[in-house]
């Protein structure tokens, strides 16, 4: 697997006290990457300042700074936030099995309920123009590469000649990705992505590969023996995933 560019989070410290009781749940930090959120994704990044954010929450907005550098900074870690679940899970699920089919699965599900659990599906905001131009950005998109490289690495043993002959592996994991993307425009559409839906999608993308429905179906069974023992390590990947 490529290396995977660290989008890590920045160390909070303690901040002045609240100037009211938020109903909000979490710490300080979570609370800021929440309400921060719900108002790009609904006012727009550019229009969103952080004295909003910070009042939100409850706070100070000098306070805020004691988390995040500033507004680049929590829209990064969000969009960070749509990928690193992924990304940390790969070796573990390569580690429970040795089918490709299921190993293809499992990454794709746990995508798809990432995706699915991202607050306020602020997965979609990685396309707008003001995010793009935002400090810290690149680092995202070298991230959602690596993870479409990471695709491409598993998919190229189980695809089928007449696929990898059309795509090629780097075009086949840069179609995965997009079809597990999908989950942002279904939630934009208001549909709840639950069990039955994230399996599906997960399934799809085996389809994609040109896996026929029987190992598709042994794939999807052995994945569901196994989600126990990874949900156990990293409840990322576990959980009803609804839209939010």
């Amino acid at each position: 697997m490529s290396s995977v560019p660290a989008i890590g989070p920045r160390r909070g410290r303690p901040g002045r006290p609240r100037l009211v009781h938020p109903q909000l749940n979490g710490s300080p930090r979570e609370q800021i990457l929440e309400a921060a959120a719900r108002l790009f994704t609904s006012k727009g990044y550019a229009a969103t300042s952080t004295r909003e954010i910070a009042e939100a929450v409850g706070i100070r907005q000098a306070s805020l700074y004691y988390h995040f550098a500033g507004k680049g900074e929590i829209v990064t870690e969000l969009l960070a936030q749509t990928i690193r679940p992924t990304v940390d899970s790969v070796a573990r699920m390569e580690s429970l099995t040795d089918d490709p089919d299921t190993v293809l699965y499992l990454v794709a599900l746990t995508d798809v309920r990432t995706l699915a659990k991202a607050p306020h599906n602020i997965g979609w905001l990685y396309l707008a123009p003001d995010v793009a131009q935002v400090e810290g950005f690149d680092e995202f998109t070298e991230a959602r590469s690596d993870l479409a490289a990471t695709y491409a690495r598993l998919a190229e043993p189980i695809a089928t000649s007449e696929v990898l002959g059309a795509l090629g592996p780097v075009r086949l994991g840069e179609k995965l990705v997009h079809n597990v993307e999908e989950v942002i425009g279904l939630r934009n559409a208001g549909r709840r992505i639950d069990l039955d839906e994230s399996a599906s999608i997960a399934s799809s993308c085996l389809r994609l590969c040109g896996i026929d429905q029987a190992r598709i179906d042994l794939a999807q069974k052995t994945a569901a023996t196994l989600l126990g023992q990874l949900d156990q390590v990293d409840g990322s990947a576990g959980g009803d995933a609804r839209c939010g």
